[in-house]
Protein backbone atom coordinates (compact mmCIF):
# COMPACT_ATOMS: atom_id res chain seq x y z
CA UNK A 1 0.00 0.00 0.00
CA UNK A 2 1.31 3.56 -0.85
CA UNK A 3 -1.07 5.80 1.56
CA UNK A 4 -2.46 4.28 4.90
CA UNK A 5 -5.45 6.35 7.00
CA UNK A 6 -6.05 6.36 10.74
CA UNK A 7 -9.67 6.78 11.87
CA UNK A 8 -10.04 8.52 15.24
CA UNK A 9 -13.96 7.68 15.74
CA UNK A 10 -16.08 9.34 18.05
CA UNK A 11 -19.75 9.85 18.30
CA UNK A 12 -20.25 12.88 16.02
CA UNK A 13 -16.82 13.33 14.46
CA UNK A 14 -14.06 11.60 12.91
CA UNK A 15 -10.00 12.74 12.91
CA UNK A 16 -8.72 11.84 10.02
CA UNK A 17 -4.83 11.19 9.09
CA UNK A 18 -3.04 10.39 5.79
CA UNK A 19 0.45 9.18 5.69
CA UNK A 20 2.17 7.16 2.91
CA UNK A 21 4.40 4.40 2.97
CA UNK A 22 7.88 6.34 4.62
CA UNK A 23 5.46 7.14 7.11
CA UNK A 24 5.10 10.78 5.84
CA UNK A 25 1.81 12.88 7.13
CA UNK A 26 0.40 13.98 4.12
CA UNK A 27 -2.89 15.61 5.55
CA UNK A 28 -5.27 15.77 8.89
CA UNK A 29 -8.73 17.39 9.05
CA UNK A 30 -11.69 16.58 10.83
CA UNK A 31 -15.21 15.92 9.59
CA UNK A 32 -18.50 14.70 10.74
CA UNK A 33 -19.01 10.75 11.20
CA UNK A 34 -20.53 9.78 8.04
CA UNK A 35 -19.87 7.68 5.21
CA UNK A 36 -20.54 10.37 3.33
CA UNK A 37 -17.93 13.08 4.91
CA UNK A 38 -15.43 10.40 5.08
CA UNK A 39 -15.32 10.07 1.65
CA UNK A 40 -15.41 12.67 0.54
CA UNK A 41 -11.99 13.75 2.48
CA UNK A 42 -10.93 11.01 1.03
CA UNK A 43 -11.52 11.91 -2.78
CA UNK A 44 -8.15 12.93 -3.62
CA UNK A 45 -6.44 9.55 -2.43
CA UNK A 46 -6.65 6.67 -4.45
CA UNK A 47 -8.92 3.88 -3.72
CA UNK A 48 -6.82 1.17 -4.65
CA UNK A 49 -3.43 2.21 -3.19
CA UNK A 50 -4.84 3.66 0.87
CA UNK A 51 -5.63 1.12 3.47
CA UNK A 52 -8.15 2.62 5.88
CA UNK A 53 -7.89 1.56 9.77
CA UNK A 54 -10.08 2.11 12.95
CA UNK A 55 -10.25 1.25 16.46
CA UNK A 56 -13.16 -1.31 17.37
CA UNK A 57 -15.75 0.77 18.89
CA UNK A 58 -19.73 1.61 18.49
CA UNK A 59 -19.22 3.00 15.05
CA UNK A 60 -17.12 0.71 13.84
CA UNK A 61 -19.70 -1.64 12.48
CA UNK A 62 -21.33 1.02 10.37
CA UNK A 63 -17.96 2.46 9.18
CA UNK A 64 -16.98 -0.82 8.36
CA UNK A 65 -19.45 -1.93 5.91
CA UNK A 66 -20.11 1.59 4.59
CA UNK A 67 -16.60 2.17 3.44
CA UNK A 68 -15.73 -1.21 1.89
CA UNK A 69 -19.23 -0.64 0.30
CA UNK A 70 -17.35 2.36 -1.52
CA UNK A 71 -14.37 0.53 -3.11
CA UNK A 72 -12.30 0.80 0.27
CA UNK A 73 -9.99 -1.38 2.00
CA UNK A 74 -11.15 -1.31 5.46
CA UNK A 75 -9.11 -2.78 8.52
CA UNK A 76 -10.78 -2.36 12.20
CA UNK A 77 -8.15 -3.02 14.74
CA UNK A 78 -8.53 -4.68 18.10
CA UNK A 79 -8.50 -1.26 20.31
CA UNK A 80 -6.40 -2.67 23.20
CA UNK A 81 -3.73 -3.15 20.95
CA UNK A 82 -3.96 0.12 19.46
CA UNK A 83 -4.37 1.35 22.88
CA UNK A 84 -1.68 0.34 24.33
CA UNK A 85 0.74 2.00 21.31
CA UNK A 86 -1.35 5.30 21.99
CA UNK A 87 -0.43 5.57 25.13
CA UNK A 88 3.12 6.38 24.73
CA UNK A 89 2.59 9.89 23.37
CA UNK A 90 3.15 12.68 25.70
CA UNK A 91 -0.13 13.99 24.49
CA UNK A 92 -3.82 12.64 23.70
CA UNK A 93 -5.77 14.50 21.41
CA UNK A 94 -7.95 13.08 18.29
CA UNK A 95 -5.73 14.47 16.15
CA UNK A 96 -2.62 12.29 17.60
CA UNK A 97 -4.27 9.24 18.01
CA UNK A 98 -5.46 9.64 14.65
CA UNK A 99 -1.45 10.16 13.34
CA UNK A 100 -1.07 7.23 15.88
CA UNK A 101 -3.69 4.89 14.41
CA UNK A 102 -2.00 5.64 11.23
CA UNK A 103 1.48 4.75 12.02
CA UNK A 104 0.09 1.51 13.48
CA UNK A 105 -1.73 0.58 10.95
CA UNK A 106 1.43 1.08 8.76
CA UNK A 107 3.28 -1.15 10.76
CA UNK A 108 1.04 -4.18 10.60
CA UNK A 109 1.53 -4.92 14.21
CA UNK A 110 -1.94 -4.89 15.27
CA UNK A 111 -4.82 -7.60 15.61
CA UNK A 112 -8.08 -7.50 13.27
CA UNK A 113 -11.65 -7.64 14.49
CA UNK A 114 -13.90 -9.34 13.06
CA UNK A 115 -16.98 -7.36 12.09
CA UNK A 116 -20.23 -9.46 12.57
CA UNK A 117 -23.47 -9.52 10.21
CA UNK A 118 -26.33 -7.79 10.36
CA UNK A 119 -28.70 -10.59 11.50
CA UNK A 120 -25.86 -11.47 14.49
CA UNK A 121 -26.26 -7.73 15.52
CA UNK A 122 -30.39 -8.02 14.93
CA UNK A 123 -29.98 -11.13 17.13
CA UNK A 124 -27.72 -9.69 19.72
CA UNK A 125 -30.26 -6.35 20.06
CA UNK A 126 -33.10 -8.87 20.86
CA UNK A 127 -31.41 -10.44 23.79
CA UNK A 128 -29.96 -6.96 25.00
CA UNK A 129 -33.41 -6.09 24.86
CA UNK A 130 -34.76 -8.91 26.80
CA UNK A 131 -32.65 -8.61 29.23
CA UNK A 132 -32.68 -5.21 29.97
CA UNK A 133 -36.10 -5.35 30.97
CA UNK A 134 -36.01 -8.26 32.85
CA UNK A 135 -33.46 -6.90 34.67
CA UNK A 136 -35.72 -4.05 35.41
CA UNK A 137 -38.59 -6.21 36.82
CA UNK A 138 -36.17 -7.75 38.85
CA UNK A 139 -35.52 -3.86 40.27
CA UNK A 140 -38.89 -3.10 41.03
CA UNK A 141 -39.62 -6.34 42.59
CA UNK A 142 -36.85 -5.77 45.04
CA UNK A 143 -37.98 -1.88 45.39
CA UNK A 144 -41.35 -3.29 46.56
CA UNK A 145 -39.86 -5.59 48.39
CA UNK A 146 -37.17 -3.39 50.38
CA UNK A 147 -40.29 -1.01 50.73
CA UNK A 148 -42.51 -3.43 52.53
CA UNK A 149 -40.25 -4.31 55.06
CA UNK A 150 -40.92 -0.61 56.71
CA UNK A 151 -44.02 -1.84 57.25
CA UNK A 152 -43.47 -4.97 58.98
CA UNK A 153 -44.50 -6.83 55.55
CA UNK A 154 -42.13 -9.60 54.73
CA UNK A 155 -42.64 -11.48 51.71
CA UNK A 156 -41.12 -15.16 51.23
CA UNK A 157 -37.80 -15.26 49.70
CA UNK A 158 -38.95 -17.15 46.72
CA UNK A 159 -41.78 -15.89 43.95
CA UNK A 160 -42.06 -16.41 40.75
CA UNK A 161 -42.05 -13.64 38.51
CA UNK A 162 -45.55 -13.86 37.07
CA UNK A 163 -47.53 -14.29 40.18
CA UNK A 164 -45.70 -11.80 42.26
CA UNK A 165 -48.55 -9.11 41.46
CA UNK A 166 -50.71 -11.12 42.47
CA UNK A 167 -49.60 -11.75 45.83
CA UNK A 168 -48.65 -8.12 46.55
CA UNK A 169 -51.34 -6.43 45.09
CA UNK A 170 -54.03 -7.63 47.46
CA UNK A 171 -51.54 -6.34 50.29
CA UNK A 172 -50.86 -2.88 48.70
CA UNK A 173 -55.08 -2.28 48.32
CA UNK A 174 -55.35 -3.19 51.83
CA UNK A 175 -53.20 -0.32 52.93
CA UNK A 176 -54.08 3.65 51.60
CA UNK A 177 -50.33 4.44 52.50
CA UNK A 178 -49.27 2.26 50.45
CA UNK A 179 -51.56 2.44 47.92
CA UNK A 180 -50.64 5.77 47.05
CA UNK A 181 -46.54 5.04 46.97
CA UNK A 182 -46.53 1.60 45.68
CA UNK A 183 -49.70 1.45 42.99
CA UNK A 184 -47.96 3.06 40.51
CA UNK A 185 -44.43 1.30 41.04
CA UNK A 186 -46.87 -1.71 40.90
CA UNK A 187 -48.53 -1.32 37.80
CA UNK A 188 -44.91 -0.33 36.10
CA UNK A 189 -43.69 -3.41 36.51
CA UNK A 190 -46.75 -5.11 35.28
CA UNK A 191 -46.19 -3.66 32.27
CA UNK A 192 -42.43 -4.23 31.69
CA UNK A 193 -43.29 -8.37 32.61
CA UNK A 194 -45.55 -8.26 29.69
CA UNK A 195 -43.28 -6.84 27.78
CA UNK A 196 -40.71 -9.12 29.00
CA UNK A 197 -42.89 -12.22 28.20
CA UNK A 198 -43.27 -10.76 24.33
CA UNK A 199 -39.55 -10.40 24.14
CA UNK A 200 -38.94 -13.98 25.59
CA UNK A 201 -41.22 -15.16 23.26
CA UNK A 202 -39.28 -13.40 20.35
CA UNK A 203 -35.87 -15.05 21.18
CA UNK A 204 -37.61 -18.83 21.85
CA UNK A 205 -39.10 -18.25 18.24
CA UNK A 206 -35.84 -17.22 16.90
CA UNK A 207 -34.37 -19.86 18.09
CA UNK A 208 -36.54 -22.61 17.29
CA UNK A 209 -36.83 -21.32 13.66
CA UNK A 210 -33.10 -21.50 13.00
CA UNK A 211 -31.57 -24.71 12.19
CA UNK A 212 -27.74 -23.92 13.98
CA UNK A 213 -29.71 -23.39 17.40
CA UNK A 214 -32.20 -25.96 16.71
CA UNK A 215 -28.79 -28.64 16.72
CA UNK A 216 -27.32 -26.88 19.83
CA UNK A 217 -30.59 -27.03 21.77
CA UNK A 218 -29.93 -30.99 21.67
CA UNK A 219 -27.48 -30.73 23.99
CA UNK A 220 -28.54 -31.30 27.88
CA UNK A 221 -28.39 -28.16 29.55
CA UNK A 222 -28.24 -25.77 26.48
CA UNK A 223 -31.97 -23.51 26.03
CA UNK A 224 -32.81 -21.09 23.24
CA UNK A 225 -31.05 -18.39 25.38
CA UNK A 226 -27.61 -19.65 25.16
CA UNK A 227 -28.06 -21.33 21.79
CA UNK A 228 -29.21 -17.51 20.19
CA UNK A 229 -26.54 -15.88 22.28
CA UNK A 230 -23.43 -18.24 21.06
CA UNK A 231 -25.36 -18.09 17.45
CA UNK A 232 -25.23 -14.42 17.36
CA UNK A 233 -21.38 -13.97 18.88
CA UNK A 234 -19.82 -16.57 16.78
CA UNK A 235 -21.72 -15.37 13.82
CA UNK A 236 -19.66 -17.21 11.26
CA UNK A 237 -17.90 -20.57 12.37
CA UNK A 238 -15.01 -20.05 9.51
CA UNK A 239 -13.31 -17.29 11.70
CA UNK A 240 -11.97 -19.66 13.99
CA UNK A 241 -9.30 -21.58 12.62
CA UNK A 242 -9.72 -23.89 15.30
CA UNK A 243 -12.58 -24.88 17.69
CA UNK A 244 -10.17 -24.75 20.79
CA UNK A 245 -9.89 -20.72 19.84
CA UNK A 246 -13.03 -20.72 20.70
CA UNK A 247 -13.03 -21.05 24.42
CA UNK A 248 -10.29 -18.60 24.81
CA UNK A 249 -12.21 -15.64 22.71
CA UNK A 250 -14.59 -15.56 25.07
CA UNK A 251 -12.09 -15.62 28.43
CA UNK A 252 -13.13 -19.41 29.14
CA UNK A 253 -9.06 -20.38 29.34
CA UNK A 254 -6.65 -19.61 32.35
CA UNK A 255 -4.24 -16.91 31.79
CA UNK A 256 -0.72 -17.44 31.85
CA UNK A 257 2.07 -15.17 33.29
CA UNK A 258 5.99 -16.94 32.17
CA UNK A 259 8.79 -14.77 32.37
CA UNK A 260 12.35 -16.39 32.96
CA UNK A 261 11.83 -19.10 35.66
CA UNK A 262 8.45 -18.00 36.35
CA UNK A 263 5.44 -19.60 35.10
CA UNK A 264 2.48 -18.48 36.64
CA UNK A 265 -0.90 -20.26 34.99
CA UNK A 266 -4.15 -17.70 36.83
CA UNK A 267 -7.66 -17.95 36.37
CA UNK A 268 -9.83 -17.57 33.11
CA UNK A 269 -8.88 -14.60 31.16
CA UNK A 270 -12.36 -13.34 30.83
CA UNK A 271 -12.30 -11.73 28.00
CA UNK A 272 -14.82 -11.53 24.96
CA UNK A 273 -18.34 -11.16 25.24
CA UNK A 274 -18.86 -11.30 28.45
CA UNK A 275 -22.88 -12.57 28.25
CA UNK A 276 -21.47 -15.62 26.19
CA UNK A 277 -19.61 -16.03 29.02
CA UNK A 278 -22.68 -16.07 31.59
CA UNK A 279 -25.07 -17.90 28.98
CA UNK A 280 -22.40 -21.05 28.74
CA UNK A 281 -21.92 -21.19 32.37
CA UNK A 282 -25.82 -21.05 33.24
CA UNK A 283 -25.48 -24.10 30.53
CA UNK A 284 -23.19 -25.86 31.98
CA UNK A 285 -25.09 -25.80 35.64
CA UNK A 286 -28.12 -26.54 33.95
CA UNK A 287 -26.36 -29.86 32.21
CA UNK A 288 -24.60 -30.96 35.63
CA UNK A 289 -26.98 -30.66 38.07
CA UNK A 290 -31.00 -29.78 36.51
CA UNK A 291 -30.50 -32.39 33.13
CA UNK A 292 -31.94 -35.60 33.79
CA UNK A 293 -30.07 -36.98 30.36
CA UNK A 294 -26.91 -38.23 30.47
CA UNK A 295 -23.90 -37.58 28.01
CA UNK A 296 -20.37 -38.00 28.08
CA UNK A 297 -19.74 -34.72 29.25
CA UNK A 298 -22.12 -34.77 32.08
CA UNK A 299 -20.21 -37.62 33.44
CA UNK A 300 -16.59 -35.84 32.80
CA UNK A 301 -18.02 -32.75 34.55
CA UNK A 302 -19.12 -34.82 37.76
CA UNK A 303 -16.11 -36.94 38.05
CA UNK A 304 -13.78 -33.56 37.79
CA UNK A 305 -16.47 -32.28 39.95
CA UNK A 306 -15.38 -34.72 42.79
CA UNK A 307 -11.41 -33.66 42.21
CA UNK A 308 -11.41 -29.86 41.54
CA UNK A 309 -15.15 -28.79 43.27
CA UNK A 310 -18.14 -27.27 41.15
CA UNK A 311 -17.23 -23.98 40.22
CA UNK A 312 -14.11 -25.09 38.54
CA UNK A 313 -16.22 -28.02 36.72
CA UNK A 314 -18.37 -25.78 36.03
CA UNK A 315 -16.17 -23.38 33.92
CA UNK A 316 -14.45 -26.81 32.44
CA UNK A 317 -17.87 -27.97 31.39
CA UNK A 318 -18.39 -24.88 29.97
CA UNK A 319 -15.34 -23.84 27.97
CA UNK A 320 -15.87 -28.28 26.46
CA UNK A 321 -19.32 -26.99 25.33
CA UNK A 322 -17.92 -23.65 23.81
CA UNK A 323 -15.35 -26.09 21.64
CA UNK A 324 -18.51 -29.20 20.60
CA UNK A 325 -20.90 -26.00 20.04
CA UNK A 326 -18.71 -24.58 17.49
CA UNK A 327 -17.29 -27.96 15.81
CA UNK A 328 -20.95 -29.38 15.37
CA UNK A 329 -21.94 -26.03 13.53
CA UNK A 330 -18.55 -25.90 11.59
CA UNK A 331 -19.39 -29.68 10.42
CA UNK A 332 -23.07 -29.94 10.08
CA UNK A 333 -23.37 -32.65 12.65
CA UNK A 334 -25.59 -33.73 15.58
CA UNK A 335 -24.72 -33.97 19.06
CA UNK A 336 -24.03 -37.40 19.92
CA UNK A 337 -24.32 -38.43 24.12
CA UNK A 338 -21.35 -41.04 23.81
CA UNK A 339 -17.71 -40.85 24.68
CA UNK A 340 -16.50 -38.17 21.47
CA UNK A 341 -12.35 -38.69 20.91
CA UNK A 342 -10.21 -35.52 20.25
CA UNK A 343 -12.60 -32.53 22.37
CA UNK A 344 -10.97 -31.10 25.14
Amino acid sequence: MDYYVGLDVSLRSVAVCVIDADGKHLFERSVACEIEDILACLGDVPSDQCRVGFESGAMSQHLYYGLRAAGLDVVCMEARQVNAALSAMRNKTDKTDARGIAQVLRSGWFGTVFNKSREAHALRALLSSRKAVQKKCIDLANEVRGLFRVFGLRLPSRVDQGSFDELVRPLIEADPDLSRALLPLLDARAMLYRTYRELDRRVKQAASHDKTCLRFMAIPGVGPIAALTFRAAVDDPARFTSSRTVAAHFGLTPRRYQSGEMDNPGRISKAGDSDVRATLYAAANAMMMRSVASSEIKSWGLRLMRRKGRRRALVAVARKLAVIMHRMWADNTEFRHGKMEGIA
